[in-house]
């Protein structure tokens, strides 16, 4: 955000400001919480397949002077989805998902 224009910068501050006040608002609850991950997920696949390859360069020379803006300011921005195998790892470790069942945990 710190390479945005001013007035983009203060609107993604108060964005990302109204976001994480959401997710606390919704703390301990894991059904809003991940109601809050989907709307993300699907705005970010929304903007990057409409908005932002529209507003890709035609040529090289600003293909190249994009992609180096974008590896400069930390590289493309993703969203990693939880692992199914990680979550269960977590669970039983606060001893939600006994460990007896290991079988299915391996399989995975």
């Amino acid at each position: 955000m710190s390479n945005a224009p001013s007035g983009l910068s203060e609107d993604l501050n108060r964005l990302s400001s109204e976001v994480h006040s959401l997710a606390q608002s919704c703390q301990g609850n894991a059904v809003e919480l991940l109601a809050l991950l989907r709307l993300l997920e699907n705005l970010h696949h929304e903007i990057r397949d409409t908005f932002f390859q529209e507003a890709l360069p035609s040529n090289r020379q600003a293909l190249y002077s994009l992609l180096r803006d974008i590896e400069n300011a930390g590289g493309w921005p993703s969203i990693p989805r939880l692992k199914l195998r990680e979550l269960l790892i977590r669970l039983q470790a606060q001893e939600i998902f006994p460990a007896e069942n290991n079988s299915h945990r391996d399989s995975l």
